[in-house]
């Protein structure tokens, strides 16, 4: 199991303009993260920490295909989101960016502020007081993914040990 996590809580439907705004596109990230979740929680980029994890309801990360909205979180250094549902683009986007998933029926259940473990031999996150919620499965390449921080990551280093 990994160290503990602070837990930053949202609600459902959260949107990728919410994460990344239009407004902000033509700044390229280091412009966009600085505003990631404004609308709903003005504090929330400047006070998140590497290391952090968002939980949310379902839907997160609804909208538009931009990829921006989970570099942002990725920038912002967010090591997880926990929701119990994700937006299909908004998922792939996550994890080609090396952002972890964690699909939790009982997300909901985790409070703010709370320190979690996230437990990804067993795909769980361990709260405070113990208890275990369980989180869908993540197919190995994904998680292989996540902790090369992303598709090119990942790529590069196999391109490295096939030579």
């Amino acid at each position: 199991m990994s160290a503990t996590h602070k837990v930053w809580r949202f609600g459902a439907d959260i949107d990728t303009d919410q994460l990344a705004s239009g407004a902000y596109m033509k700044l390229g990230i280091e412009g966009i993260a600085p505003h990631c979740l404004e609308a709903v929680r003005p504090e929330f980029a400047g006070a998140v920490r590497p290391g952090d994890v968002i939980a949310a309801g379902p839907n997160f990360g609804i909208g538009s295909s931009r990829e921006q909205a989970a570099a942002a979180l990725v920038h912002l250094g967010v090591r997880a989101v926990i929701a119990p549902s994700f937006s299909g683009l908004f998922f792939r986007n996550a994890f080609n960016l090396g952002l972890l998933l964690l699909t939790c029926r009982d997300a909901g259940e985790l409070r703010e502020g709370e320190q979690v473990g996230l437990d990804l031999q067993r795909l769980e996150v361990v709260t405070a007081n113990g208890r275990r919620l369980a989180c869908d499965p993540i197919p190995d390449f994904l998680l292989d993914m996540v902790q090369a921080g992303g598709l090119m990551n990942q790529l590069r280093r196999k391109l490295q040990t096939s030579k």
